[in-house]
Protein backbone atom coordinates (compact mmCIF):
# COMPACT_ATOMS: atom_id res chain seq x y z
CA UNK A 1 0.00 0.00 0.00
CA UNK A 2 1.23 3.45 -0.85
CA UNK A 3 2.01 5.00 2.47
CA UNK A 4 1.11 8.98 2.67
CA UNK A 5 3.93 10.18 5.15
CA UNK A 6 4.42 13.26 6.49
CA UNK A 7 8.76 14.64 6.87
CA UNK A 8 8.60 16.36 9.91
CA UNK A 9 10.54 19.14 9.45
CA UNK A 10 10.75 18.44 5.77
CA UNK A 11 6.98 18.66 5.37
CA UNK A 12 5.96 21.30 2.51
CA UNK A 13 4.65 20.79 -0.68
CA UNK A 14 7.45 21.28 -2.84
CA UNK A 15 7.57 23.15 -6.19
CA UNK A 16 9.97 21.43 -8.81
CA UNK A 17 13.50 22.34 -9.22
CA UNK A 18 13.02 24.94 -11.98
CA UNK A 19 9.88 26.95 -9.74
CA UNK A 20 11.79 26.57 -6.94
CA UNK A 21 14.76 28.45 -8.14
CA UNK A 22 13.05 31.02 -9.27
CA UNK A 23 10.80 31.58 -5.57
CA UNK A 24 11.47 34.76 -4.01
CA UNK A 25 10.64 35.63 -0.62
CA UNK A 26 7.27 36.29 0.05
CA UNK A 27 6.32 33.49 -2.01
CA UNK A 28 7.34 30.77 -0.39
CA UNK A 29 6.45 32.19 2.68
CA UNK A 30 3.03 32.32 1.15
CA UNK A 31 3.26 28.43 -0.46
CA UNK A 32 3.94 27.60 3.51
CA UNK A 33 1.44 29.55 5.36
CA UNK A 34 -1.24 28.08 2.80
CA UNK A 35 0.12 24.53 2.78
CA UNK A 36 -1.88 21.94 3.71
CA UNK A 37 -1.04 19.17 6.22
CA UNK A 38 -2.42 15.74 6.19
CA UNK A 39 -5.15 13.35 6.97
CA UNK A 40 -4.67 12.57 10.50
CA UNK A 41 -7.01 9.54 12.22
CA UNK A 42 -7.91 9.80 15.79
CA UNK A 43 -5.99 8.12 17.88
CA UNK A 44 -6.40 4.62 18.51
CA UNK A 45 -4.63 1.91 20.36
CA UNK A 46 -1.57 -0.06 19.73
CA UNK A 47 -1.38 -3.93 20.05
CA UNK A 48 2.30 -4.39 20.64
CA UNK A 49 3.66 -8.14 19.97
CA UNK A 50 3.47 -10.33 22.74
CA UNK A 51 6.91 -12.00 24.07
CA UNK A 52 6.34 -15.81 25.81
CA UNK A 53 4.32 -16.34 28.55
CA UNK A 54 7.56 -17.23 30.60
CA UNK A 55 11.37 -17.27 30.19
CA UNK A 56 12.95 -19.39 28.55
CA UNK A 57 15.50 -21.57 30.71
CA UNK A 58 18.97 -20.49 31.26
CA UNK A 59 21.11 -17.42 30.65
CA UNK A 60 19.59 -14.70 28.54
CA UNK A 61 21.36 -12.06 26.41
CA UNK A 62 21.12 -8.50 28.43
CA UNK A 63 18.43 -6.13 27.05
CA UNK A 64 19.53 -2.93 25.59
CA UNK A 65 17.44 -0.05 26.40
CA UNK A 66 19.29 3.19 23.99
CA UNK A 67 17.38 6.44 25.07
CA UNK A 68 18.50 9.63 22.99
CA UNK A 69 17.42 12.81 23.61
CA UNK A 70 16.98 15.56 20.75
CA UNK A 71 19.44 18.74 20.91
CA UNK A 72 19.76 18.59 24.78
CA UNK A 73 22.58 20.42 25.80
CA UNK A 74 25.55 19.47 28.25
CA UNK A 75 24.35 21.65 30.64
CA UNK A 76 20.87 20.68 30.54
CA UNK A 77 21.16 17.78 33.04
CA UNK A 78 22.27 18.53 36.98
CA UNK A 79 24.81 15.59 36.67
CA UNK A 80 27.01 17.65 34.57
CA UNK A 81 27.43 20.23 37.67
CA UNK A 82 24.55 23.02 36.14
CA UNK A 83 21.14 21.94 34.74
CA UNK A 84 18.10 24.66 33.16
CA UNK A 85 18.31 28.09 35.15
CA UNK A 86 21.41 27.10 37.12
CA UNK A 87 19.86 23.69 38.55
CA UNK A 88 16.02 25.16 39.10
CA UNK A 89 15.09 21.79 37.16
CA UNK A 90 16.73 18.87 38.79
CA UNK A 91 17.46 15.65 36.36
CA UNK A 92 17.24 12.74 39.08
CA UNK A 93 16.09 10.13 36.88
CA UNK A 94 18.86 11.22 33.94
CA UNK A 95 21.93 11.50 36.65
CA UNK A 96 20.93 8.16 37.94
CA UNK A 97 21.76 6.17 34.68
CA UNK A 98 25.58 8.06 35.20
CA UNK A 99 25.86 7.46 38.82
CA UNK A 100 24.61 3.99 38.85
CA UNK A 101 26.87 3.05 35.69
CA UNK A 102 29.70 4.93 33.69
CA UNK A 103 29.61 8.79 33.04
CA UNK A 104 32.01 9.40 29.48
CA UNK A 105 33.18 12.87 30.52
CA UNK A 106 34.19 13.00 27.04
CA UNK A 107 31.18 11.47 25.29
CA UNK A 108 31.16 12.95 21.42
CA UNK A 109 27.93 12.95 19.39
CA UNK A 110 28.04 11.58 15.65
CA UNK A 111 27.75 15.25 14.17
CA UNK A 112 26.58 18.66 15.03
CA UNK A 113 23.24 18.00 13.78
CA UNK A 114 20.36 15.45 14.31
CA UNK A 115 19.94 12.98 11.08
CA UNK A 116 23.54 12.55 10.41
CA UNK A 117 24.07 12.16 14.12
CA UNK A 118 21.62 9.40 13.87
CA UNK A 119 22.94 7.88 10.97
CA UNK A 120 26.08 7.18 12.62
CA UNK A 121 24.54 5.65 15.83
CA UNK A 122 22.63 3.50 14.07
CA UNK A 123 25.47 2.16 11.36
CA UNK A 124 28.45 2.39 13.97
CA UNK A 125 29.72 4.03 10.79
CA UNK A 126 30.78 7.82 10.00
CA UNK A 127 27.82 8.67 7.39
CA UNK A 128 30.46 10.41 5.11
CA UNK A 129 31.51 6.61 4.21
CA UNK A 130 27.92 6.47 2.55
CA UNK A 131 27.15 9.45 1.56
CA UNK A 132 25.01 10.92 4.16
CA UNK A 133 26.42 13.93 5.32
CA UNK A 134 23.27 16.34 5.05
CA UNK A 135 19.95 16.59 6.73
CA UNK A 136 17.04 15.91 4.41
CA UNK A 137 14.91 18.74 3.72
CA UNK A 138 12.66 19.34 0.62
CA UNK A 139 14.19 21.89 -1.97
CA UNK A 140 11.64 24.43 -1.06
CA UNK A 141 12.78 24.44 2.83
CA UNK A 142 16.40 24.80 2.13
CA UNK A 143 15.32 27.83 -0.23
CA UNK A 144 13.51 29.54 2.61
CA UNK A 145 16.23 29.49 5.33
CA UNK A 146 18.57 30.36 2.77
CA UNK A 147 17.12 33.70 1.99
CA UNK A 148 16.20 34.65 5.82
CA UNK A 149 18.45 36.35 8.27
CA UNK A 150 17.79 37.01 11.44
CA UNK A 151 17.05 40.93 12.10
CA UNK A 152 20.20 42.90 12.66
CA UNK A 153 22.57 39.57 11.16
CA UNK A 154 25.51 40.39 9.54
CA UNK A 155 25.87 37.41 7.96
CA UNK A 156 23.48 36.72 5.26
CA UNK A 157 22.76 32.60 4.34
CA UNK A 158 22.83 31.39 1.09
CA UNK A 159 20.98 29.27 -0.95
CA UNK A 160 22.73 27.54 -4.08
CA UNK A 161 20.02 27.86 -6.82
CA UNK A 162 22.88 25.94 -9.31
CA UNK A 163 23.07 22.97 -7.03
CA UNK A 164 19.46 21.77 -7.58
CA UNK A 165 19.56 20.21 -10.58
CA UNK A 166 22.30 17.86 -8.78
CA UNK A 167 19.28 16.59 -6.19
CA UNK A 168 18.01 13.12 -6.18
CA UNK A 169 15.38 12.14 -9.30
CA UNK A 170 12.08 13.14 -7.47
CA UNK A 171 13.47 15.05 -4.40
CA UNK A 172 12.23 18.31 -5.78
CA UNK A 173 9.00 17.14 -6.94
CA UNK A 174 5.80 18.52 -5.63
CA UNK A 175 4.94 16.21 -3.37
CA UNK A 176 4.89 15.48 0.52
CA UNK A 177 6.68 12.15 -0.05
CA UNK A 178 9.29 13.77 -2.22
CA UNK A 179 12.05 13.44 0.30
CA UNK A 180 11.78 10.50 1.27
CA UNK A 181 14.46 10.13 -1.36
CA UNK A 182 16.75 11.42 1.10
CA UNK A 183 17.30 7.98 3.19
CA UNK A 184 20.22 5.92 4.35
CA UNK A 185 21.00 3.58 1.72
CA UNK A 186 18.79 0.07 2.73
CA UNK A 187 22.13 -1.81 2.28
CA UNK A 188 23.29 -0.26 5.37
CA UNK A 189 23.12 -2.47 8.05
CA UNK A 190 21.87 -1.27 11.59
CA UNK A 191 22.42 -1.99 15.29
CA UNK A 192 18.91 -3.39 15.35
CA UNK A 193 19.45 -5.80 12.27
CA UNK A 194 22.61 -6.88 14.09
CA UNK A 195 20.47 -7.77 17.25
CA UNK A 196 17.83 -9.40 15.46
CA UNK A 197 20.59 -12.24 14.54
CA UNK A 198 20.85 -13.45 18.40
CA UNK A 199 16.82 -13.13 18.95
CA UNK A 200 16.49 -9.72 19.92
CA UNK A 201 12.75 -8.40 19.87
CA UNK A 202 13.39 -4.62 18.16
CA UNK A 203 11.54 -1.67 19.00
CA UNK A 204 12.11 2.20 17.60
CA UNK A 205 9.86 4.89 19.91
CA UNK A 206 9.82 8.55 18.28
CA UNK A 207 12.40 10.32 15.76
CA UNK A 208 13.85 8.33 12.89
CA UNK A 209 14.77 11.10 11.09
CA UNK A 210 16.88 8.86 8.35
CA UNK A 211 14.53 8.83 5.17
CA UNK A 212 11.71 6.75 4.15
CA UNK A 213 12.66 5.48 0.77
CA UNK A 214 12.02 2.05 0.41
CA UNK A 215 14.22 -0.03 2.28
CA UNK A 216 14.97 2.84 4.72
CA UNK A 217 12.01 2.73 7.06
CA UNK A 218 12.86 1.80 10.36
CA UNK A 219 10.80 -1.63 9.88
CA UNK A 220 12.57 -2.07 7.13
CA UNK A 221 15.79 -1.99 8.36
CA UNK A 222 15.65 -4.30 11.32
CA UNK A 223 12.78 -2.90 13.80
CA UNK A 224 9.96 -5.17 14.68
CA UNK A 225 8.17 -2.70 15.95
CA UNK A 226 7.99 1.01 14.88
CA UNK A 227 6.10 4.15 16.39
CA UNK A 228 6.97 7.63 15.94
CA UNK A 229 7.67 9.57 12.95
CA UNK A 230 9.85 9.13 10.30
CA UNK A 231 11.41 12.64 9.79
CA UNK A 232 12.02 15.51 11.45
CA UNK A 233 9.66 15.09 14.18
CA UNK A 234 6.18 16.55 15.52
CA UNK A 235 4.54 18.98 17.61
CA UNK A 236 3.84 18.12 21.26
CA UNK A 237 0.39 19.04 21.65
CA UNK A 238 -1.88 20.99 18.92
CA UNK A 239 -1.07 24.33 19.27
CA UNK A 240 -4.31 25.52 20.68
CA UNK A 241 -4.70 22.71 23.52
CA UNK A 242 -5.91 23.55 26.72
CA UNK A 243 -2.87 21.89 28.50
CA UNK A 244 -0.20 23.53 26.34
CA UNK A 245 2.09 26.52 27.16
CA UNK A 246 3.72 27.82 24.24
CA UNK A 247 6.74 29.89 23.18
CA UNK A 248 7.70 31.00 19.68
CA UNK A 249 11.20 32.07 18.86
CA UNK A 250 9.94 34.46 16.09
CA UNK A 251 13.78 35.77 15.16
CA UNK A 252 14.17 32.23 13.87
CA UNK A 253 12.90 31.09 10.32
CA UNK A 254 12.92 27.67 11.08
CA UNK A 255 10.16 28.06 14.12
CA UNK A 256 8.73 30.19 12.36
CA UNK A 257 8.23 27.32 9.44
CA UNK A 258 6.88 24.63 12.12
CA UNK A 259 4.17 25.85 13.89
CA UNK A 260 2.05 26.24 10.78
CA UNK A 261 3.22 22.95 9.22
CA UNK A 262 4.22 20.20 11.34
CA UNK A 263 1.57 17.99 12.05
CA UNK A 264 0.53 16.46 15.37
CA UNK A 265 0.76 12.61 14.76
CA UNK A 266 2.53 9.32 14.41
CA UNK A 267 2.67 5.67 12.77
CA UNK A 268 2.89 2.44 13.83
CA UNK A 269 4.92 0.32 11.32
CA UNK A 270 3.72 2.66 8.52
CA UNK A 271 0.24 2.91 9.03
CA UNK A 272 -1.87 6.02 8.31
CA UNK A 273 -1.07 8.48 10.43
CA UNK A 274 -3.03 9.29 13.67
CA UNK A 275 -3.08 11.22 16.59
CA UNK A 276 -1.14 10.59 19.60
CA UNK A 277 -2.95 10.75 23.05
CA UNK A 278 -1.45 13.66 25.18
CA UNK A 279 1.47 15.43 25.49
CA UNK A 280 4.21 13.28 22.83
CA UNK A 281 6.75 12.44 25.38
CA UNK A 282 4.14 11.26 27.83
CA UNK A 283 2.47 9.38 24.90
CA UNK A 284 5.59 7.96 23.57
CA UNK A 285 6.57 6.78 26.97
CA UNK A 286 3.27 5.16 27.62
CA UNK A 287 3.58 2.40 24.65
CA UNK A 288 7.62 2.43 26.10
CA UNK A 289 6.75 1.28 28.75
CA UNK A 290 3.90 -1.14 27.47
CA UNK A 291 6.58 -2.77 25.02
CA UNK A 292 8.51 -3.24 27.79
CA UNK A 293 5.96 -6.03 29.73
CA UNK A 294 5.18 -7.55 26.51
CA UNK A 295 8.75 -8.26 26.11
CA UNK A 296 9.82 -8.66 29.77
CA UNK A 297 10.15 -12.59 28.77
CA UNK A 298 12.59 -12.23 25.80
CA UNK A 299 15.93 -9.91 25.03
CA UNK A 300 14.41 -6.93 23.29
CA UNK A 301 16.22 -3.53 22.32
CA UNK A 302 14.33 -0.37 22.68
CA UNK A 303 15.30 2.56 20.43
CA UNK A 304 13.54 5.41 22.53
CA UNK A 305 13.82 8.30 20.39
CA UNK A 306 11.82 11.21 21.62
CA UNK A 307 11.77 14.67 19.77
CA UNK A 308 11.89 16.26 23.59
CA UNK A 309 13.42 18.50 24.01
CA UNK A 310 13.79 19.87 19.85
CA UNK A 311 11.79 22.73 18.71
CA UNK A 312 8.43 23.91 18.67
CA UNK A 313 8.87 24.60 22.20
CA UNK A 314 5.85 23.38 24.06
CA UNK A 315 5.42 22.21 27.62
CA UNK A 316 2.11 21.04 29.59
CA UNK A 317 0.32 23.50 31.66
CA UNK A 318 1.54 21.40 34.71
CA UNK A 319 5.32 21.21 34.33
CA UNK A 320 5.76 24.77 33.38
CA UNK A 321 3.44 25.59 36.31
CA UNK A 322 5.88 23.76 38.59
CA UNK A 323 8.24 26.32 38.09
CA UNK A 324 7.52 29.41 38.81
CA UNK A 325 10.31 30.48 40.16
CA UNK A 326 11.83 30.86 36.67
CA UNK A 327 10.74 34.35 35.86
CA UNK A 328 12.10 34.43 31.23
CA UNK A 329 8.87 32.43 29.78
CA UNK A 330 11.15 31.18 26.97
CA UNK A 331 13.48 29.33 29.58
CA UNK A 332 10.15 28.15 31.87
CA UNK A 333 9.28 26.32 28.94
CA UNK A 334 12.40 25.04 28.31
CA UNK A 335 12.57 23.72 31.80
CA UNK A 336 9.36 22.40 31.71
CA UNK A 337 10.20 20.38 28.44
CA UNK A 338 13.34 18.99 30.66
CA UNK A 339 11.30 18.16 33.36
CA UNK A 340 8.94 16.30 31.09
CA UNK A 341 12.12 13.91 29.56
CA UNK A 342 13.74 13.43 33.11
CA UNK A 343 10.30 12.07 34.51
CA UNK A 344 9.46 9.70 31.37
CA UNK A 345 13.16 8.76 31.58
CA UNK A 346 12.38 7.41 35.24
CA UNK A 347 9.22 5.80 34.10
CA UNK A 348 11.44 3.59 31.74
CA UNK A 349 13.49 2.85 34.45
CA UNK A 350 11.15 2.48 37.16
CA UNK A 351 9.51 -0.19 34.95
CA UNK A 352 12.62 -2.43 33.85
CA UNK A 353 12.89 -2.15 37.83
CA UNK A 354 9.06 -3.38 38.28
CA UNK A 355 9.63 -6.05 35.55
CA UNK A 356 12.85 -7.54 37.38
CA UNK A 357 15.03 -6.79 34.48
CA UNK A 358 16.62 -3.93 34.96
CA UNK A 359 19.97 -6.09 36.57
CA UNK A 360 20.10 -7.78 32.95
CA UNK A 361 19.75 -4.17 30.75
CA UNK A 362 22.18 -2.18 29.42
CA UNK A 363 20.88 1.26 29.02
CA UNK A 364 22.32 4.21 27.29
CA UNK A 365 21.35 8.06 27.19
CA UNK A 366 22.54 10.63 25.51
CA UNK A 367 21.67 13.54 22.61
CA UNK A 368 22.20 13.69 19.12
CA UNK A 369 23.92 16.83 19.44
CA UNK A 370 24.41 19.84 21.74
CA UNK A 371 21.56 22.52 22.00
CA UNK A 372 20.28 24.38 19.62
CA UNK A 373 21.34 28.06 19.69
CA UNK A 374 18.59 29.30 17.53
CA UNK A 375 16.22 28.70 20.65
CA UNK A 376 17.99 31.80 22.03
CA UNK A 377 19.11 30.07 25.47
CA UNK A 378 22.90 31.21 26.39
CA UNK A 379 23.53 28.64 29.05
CA UNK A 380 22.89 25.45 27.49
CA UNK A 381 25.77 24.18 26.39
CA UNK A 382 27.96 25.63 29.41
CA UNK A 383 30.74 25.57 29.76
CA UNK A 384 31.57 24.26 26.24
CA UNK A 385 31.35 26.80 23.46
CA UNK A 386 28.89 27.04 20.42
CA UNK A 387 26.08 25.42 19.59
CA UNK A 388 23.96 22.64 17.22
CA UNK A 389 25.66 23.06 13.65
CA UNK A 390 29.00 23.85 14.87
CA UNK A 391 31.70 21.44 16.06
CA UNK A 392 33.02 24.06 18.84
CA UNK A 393 32.88 21.67 21.48
CA UNK A 394 29.42 22.93 22.70
CA UNK A 395 27.45 21.52 18.97
CA UNK A 396 29.28 17.72 19.62
CA UNK A 397 30.20 17.33 23.34
CA UNK A 398 27.00 15.43 24.51
CA UNK A 399 25.92 14.12 27.56
CA UNK A 400 26.81 10.20 27.36
CA UNK A 401 25.93 7.50 30.11
CA UNK A 402 25.90 3.74 30.58
CA UNK A 403 24.83 1.60 33.05
CA UNK A 404 24.75 -2.15 33.13
CA UNK A 405 24.67 -3.99 36.87
CA UNK A 406 27.47 -6.63 37.34
CA UNK A 407 29.03 -5.68 33.78
CA UNK A 408 29.73 -1.54 34.54
CA UNK A 409 30.90 -0.41 38.00
CA UNK A 410 28.46 2.32 39.37
CA UNK A 411 30.03 5.64 39.76
CA UNK A 412 32.84 4.89 36.92
CA UNK A 413 34.03 8.27 34.88
CA UNK A 414 35.92 7.56 32.04
CA UNK A 415 38.11 10.19 30.58
CA UNK A 416 38.93 9.23 27.23
CA UNK A 417 37.40 10.79 24.04
CA UNK A 418 34.25 7.98 22.64
CA UNK A 419 31.54 9.05 20.58
CA UNK A 420 28.16 7.97 19.14
CA UNK A 421 29.66 5.53 16.35
CA UNK A 422 30.54 3.16 19.57
CA UNK A 423 27.04 2.33 20.55
CA UNK A 424 27.01 -0.04 17.73
CA UNK A 425 29.65 -2.06 18.84
CA UNK A 426 29.35 -2.26 22.01
CA UNK A 427 25.60 -3.44 22.09
CA UNK A 428 26.66 -5.76 19.50
CA UNK A 429 29.36 -7.15 21.90
CA UNK A 430 26.74 -7.32 25.39
CA UNK A 431 24.37 -9.58 22.90
CA UNK A 432 27.02 -11.55 21.88
CA UNK A 433 26.45 -10.41 17.99
CA UNK A 434 29.44 -10.45 15.37
CA UNK A 435 30.15 -7.48 13.90
CA UNK A 436 30.03 -7.57 9.85
CA UNK A 437 32.90 -8.14 8.38
CA UNK A 438 32.14 -6.71 4.78
CA UNK A 439 32.51 -2.92 5.77
CA UNK A 440 34.36 -0.72 7.61
CA UNK A 441 32.56 0.21 11.77
CA UNK A 442 34.30 3.17 12.77
CA UNK A 443 33.49 2.98 16.38
CA UNK A 444 34.63 -0.08 19.25
CA UNK A 445 33.18 -2.35 21.53
CA UNK A 446 34.06 -0.15 25.30
CA UNK A 447 33.14 -2.72 27.24
CA UNK A 448 36.61 -3.94 27.95
CA UNK A 449 37.84 -0.36 28.32
CA UNK A 450 35.05 0.36 31.30
CA UNK A 451 36.01 -3.62 32.78
CA UNK A 452 39.56 -2.74 32.88
CA UNK A 453 40.63 -5.29 29.96
CA UNK A 454 42.06 -2.84 27.66
CA UNK A 455 43.95 0.48 28.67
CA UNK A 456 44.35 3.34 26.41
CA UNK A 457 42.52 5.36 24.30
CA UNK A 458 39.71 3.77 22.36
CA UNK A 459 40.47 5.87 19.19
CA UNK A 460 43.39 8.10 18.76
CA UNK A 461 41.56 9.87 16.23
CA UNK A 462 37.74 10.78 15.73
CA UNK A 463 36.36 12.81 12.98
CA UNK A 464 33.49 15.20 11.62
CA UNK A 465 32.15 16.73 8.64
CA UNK A 466 29.56 18.80 6.83
CA UNK A 467 30.58 19.96 3.38
CA UNK A 468 33.61 22.40 3.52
CA UNK A 469 33.25 22.49 7.55
CA UNK A 470 35.35 19.58 9.21
CA UNK A 471 36.82 18.50 11.98
CA UNK A 472 39.59 15.93 13.52
CA UNK A 473 39.98 15.12 16.75
CA UNK A 474 43.94 13.50 17.56
CA UNK A 475 44.73 12.71 21.19
CA UNK A 476 43.95 16.10 22.76
CA UNK A 477 44.32 18.34 19.92
CA UNK A 478 41.22 19.27 17.81
CA UNK A 479 41.36 21.31 14.30
CA UNK A 480 38.24 22.57 12.74
CA UNK A 481 38.65 23.46 9.18
CA UNK A 482 36.09 25.82 7.88
CA UNK A 483 37.25 25.95 3.95
CA UNK A 484 34.46 28.83 3.36
CA UNK A 485 35.91 30.82 5.48
CA UNK A 486 39.31 29.93 4.78
CA UNK A 487 39.97 29.14 8.96
CA UNK A 488 41.38 27.07 11.14
CA UNK A 489 41.13 27.00 14.61
CA UNK A 490 43.50 24.32 16.96
CA UNK A 491 42.83 23.42 20.25
CA UNK A 492 45.20 21.62 23.05
CA UNK A 493 41.55 20.28 24.66
CA UNK A 494 43.91 19.16 27.34
CA UNK A 495 45.20 22.29 28.65
CA UNK A 496 41.78 24.10 26.94
CA UNK A 497 38.85 21.80 26.97
CA UNK A 498 36.59 25.03 26.36
CA UNK A 499 38.53 26.21 23.06
CA UNK A 500 39.30 29.84 24.51
CA UNK A 501 42.87 30.04 23.58
CA UNK A 502 43.45 29.34 19.29
CA UNK A 503 46.79 27.90 18.50
CA UNK A 504 46.56 27.90 14.93
CA UNK A 505 49.07 30.69 14.17
CA UNK A 506 51.62 29.44 17.21
CA UNK A 507 51.43 25.84 16.06
CA UNK A 508 51.95 25.81 11.96
CA UNK A 509 53.23 22.23 12.13
CA UNK A 510 50.91 20.58 13.73
CA UNK A 511 48.08 22.73 11.30
CA UNK A 512 50.06 20.95 8.63
CA UNK A 513 49.82 17.31 10.41
CA UNK A 514 46.00 17.87 11.23
CA UNK A 515 45.51 19.10 7.92
CA UNK A 516 46.89 15.92 6.37
CA UNK A 517 44.73 13.78 8.30
CA UNK A 518 41.17 14.91 7.37
CA UNK A 519 42.83 14.75 3.87
CA UNK A 520 43.44 11.53 4.38
CA UNK A 521 39.48 10.79 5.76
CA UNK A 522 38.05 12.25 3.09
CA UNK A 523 39.84 9.85 0.55
CA UNK A 524 37.93 7.19 2.33
CA UNK A 525 34.75 9.03 2.32
CA UNK A 526 32.26 8.85 -0.60
CA UNK A 527 30.37 11.87 -2.25
CA UNK A 528 27.30 13.08 -0.70
CA UNK A 529 24.58 11.40 -2.01
CA UNK A 530 22.76 15.28 -2.44
CA UNK A 531 24.44 18.36 -2.37
CA UNK A 532 24.44 21.17 0.49
CA UNK A 533 21.74 23.38 -1.34
CA UNK A 534 22.23 25.94 2.45
CA UNK A 535 25.24 27.96 3.48
CA UNK A 536 24.81 29.57 6.66
CA UNK A 537 26.21 31.41 9.63
CA UNK A 538 26.26 30.02 12.89
CA UNK A 539 27.28 31.86 15.72
CA UNK A 540 29.82 30.60 18.59
CA UNK A 541 29.35 32.16 21.34
CA UNK A 542 26.07 34.43 20.64
CA UNK A 543 22.59 32.53 20.74
CA UNK A 544 19.53 33.33 18.32
CA UNK A 545 18.18 36.53 19.27
CA UNK A 546 21.06 38.52 20.34
CA UNK A 547 22.44 41.24 17.96
CA UNK A 548 25.35 40.60 15.95
CA UNK A 549 28.76 42.73 15.91
CA UNK A 550 31.87 42.61 13.25
CA UNK A 551 34.60 40.49 15.13
CA UNK A 552 31.77 37.78 16.31
CA UNK A 553 33.08 34.46 16.34
CA UNK A 554 30.85 32.21 13.66
CA UNK A 555 30.99 29.28 11.31
CA UNK A 556 29.71 28.57 7.82
CA UNK A 557 27.49 25.35 7.99
CA UNK A 558 26.42 23.39 5.27
CA UNK A 559 22.95 21.58 4.57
Amino acid sequence: MKLRIWIGVALVVVAGAVAVAAMNRATIFAMIAHSRLPHIEPNHPVTWAQGPAAPAPGARPPNVVFILADDMGFNDITFNGGGVAGGQVPTPNIDSIGRDGVAFANGYAGNATCAPSRAAIMTGRYPTRFGFEFTPAPVAFEKMVGTQAEPGAIFKPKFFHDRVKDMPPGSADPTPTAVNTLSVPAGELTIAEVLKTRGYHTLHFGKWHLGGAAGSRPEAQGFDESLGFIAGGSMYLPENAPDVVNSKQPWDPIDRFLWPNLPYQVQYNGSPMFAPKGYMTDYLTDEAVASIKANKNRPFFMYFAPNAIHTPLQATKADYDALPQIKDHRLRVYGAMVRNLDRNVGRILQTLKDEGLDQNTLVIFTSDNGGAGYIGLPDINRPYRGFKSTFFEGGIHAPFFMRWPGAIQAGSRYPYPVGHIDIFATAAAAAGAPLPRDRVIDGVDLLPYLKGQSTGRPHQTMFWRSGQYKVVLDGDWKLQSNEARGKVWLYDLAADPTEQHDLAQAQPEKVKALLALLKTQDAQSVKPMWPSLLQGAVMVDKPGGVPQKPGDEYILWDN
